[in-house]
């Protein structure tokens, strides 16, 4: 019988060193706190370097990075754009924000990733852009849905908010598509508190993004407004906190491996669970680590959960696949999308950050293991 632990082992936490302190406070001693300041320029461009693009476009969450992204892309009422069911909501409520429809595909049988071959039986004329989502940190068969943006001229807009560091052809993901889009919420690889960015290698669009962000203002008149635009700017302090965080980025990303391993180790024998191919089709990072429930194991997917919870374990479900979510029912999909439901409604993420303790994994294991005999 395990002794369970008296304190609670959360699903995240937040690595910080001396130096999102240090920034902050030199920001606050700068009086600029807002939008303007030199931590937003210097996170911009160290970001834009760190992920192998020209251009960073920071903003203040991830969901609003989506929206401008397809605003940017003028892509609204009549244009239809490709999404995974099986991601956070956001992605598709970034598309009805911006007027346009989405269209919800399935993912691969053996991989959680959107389907290319079901993006081509969603494709129809009022196809304007496909949306893949590089989930929990996995990238996305980015060669066959390049080919299939390129052959139907239609834009890719990277959802990335997970996948911080990750690589697919020999680049990070967020360079290969028109524009690619990052989460700094508080739960993500590194973090800005709340906010996003755009990244893209377009220098036209980053133009468009700019304006678009700050009210639609002209860079050259001052309070004229050439558009309807948004105030989406991410904060001097918010940016402060960023570019610390990107100078840890690479041990996070190492230990948050390390802990993947031990999880994968001692998952592997547990009759009834399982772990998810790790992606073929580049080189993923480790967000949150997922365990898919079987028929053979004691307890299903929830009653998993709660029973985590009894030995101080924060479990939390997969994504909810979006088409059996009330908002979204009525959403024109491609099939039944098996995959989705599949990957939605028997998967687990476990805790997984890099101050987690090795013993800690290893506890969770045990749990596990103690679980699966009944």
């Amino acid at each position: 019988m395990i002794s369970k632990r008296s304190h609670l082992i959360p699903i995240s936490n937040i690595l910080l060193s001396d130096a999102e302190e240090n920034y902050v406070l030199d920001a606050v001693r700068s009086t600029w706190i807002s939008s303007l300041g030199k931590y937003v320029d210097d996170f911009e461009n160290k970001f834009s370097t760190y992920t192998g693009v020209k251009h960073a476009v920071s903003v203040s969450n991830g969901t609003v990075a989506l929206h401008l992204a397809l605003k940017a892309l003028d892509i609204g009422r009549g244009d239809e754009v490709i999404v995974p069911s099986l991601t956070f909501a956001a992605t598709v409520n970034a598309v009805l924000h911006a007027g346009a429809t989405p269209i919800l595909i399935d993912s691969m049988q053996n991989h959680w990733n959107m389907d290319p071959a079901a993006i081509e039986k969603a494709m129809s004329p009022a196809t304007k852009a496909i949306i893949p989502v590089h989930l929990y940190g996995h990238p996305c068969d980015m060669q066959n849905i390049l080919t299939i943006s390129k052959t139907n001229n239609i834009f890719i807009v990277e959802d990335a908010a997970e996948a911080h560091g990750a690589e697919c052809l020999n680049k990070k993901v967020g360079g290969l598509g028109h524009i690619g889009c990052f989460s700094f919420y508080g739960n993500k690889v590194i973090t800005t508190g709340e906010g996003g960015i755009c990244t893209t290698n377009d220098p036209e669009l980053n133009d468009r993004m700019r304006k678009l962000r700050d009210h639609g203002m002209s860079k050259s008149r001052r309070y004229w407004h050439e558009e309807v635009g948004f105030n989406y700017r991410l904060t001097n302090l918010n940016a402060a906190v960023g570019v610390a965080q990107l100078e840890q980025v690479e041990y996070i990303l190492a230990r948050r491996s390390h802990l993947a391993m031990l999880y994968e180790n001692g998952i592997q024998g547990i009759k009834g669970l399982a772990t998810l191919p790790v992606s073929p089709y580049g080189k993923k990072i480790d967000w949150l680590f997922c365990v898919f429930v079987d028929e053979s194991f004691p307890f299903n997917r929830d009653m998993l959960i709660l029973k985590l919870k009894e030995y101080n374990i924060d479990a939390r479900p997969t994504f909810y696949p979006v088409h059996i979510m009330p908002p979204y029912r009525n959403l024109k999909r491609i099939g039944d999308l098996p995959n989705s439901s599949k990957f939605g409604l028997t998967g687990i993420n476990l805790p997984l950050y890099p101050s987690l303790n090795d013993n800690d994994v290893e506890y969770i294991v045990s749990v596990l293991e103690e679980l699966a005999r009944g």
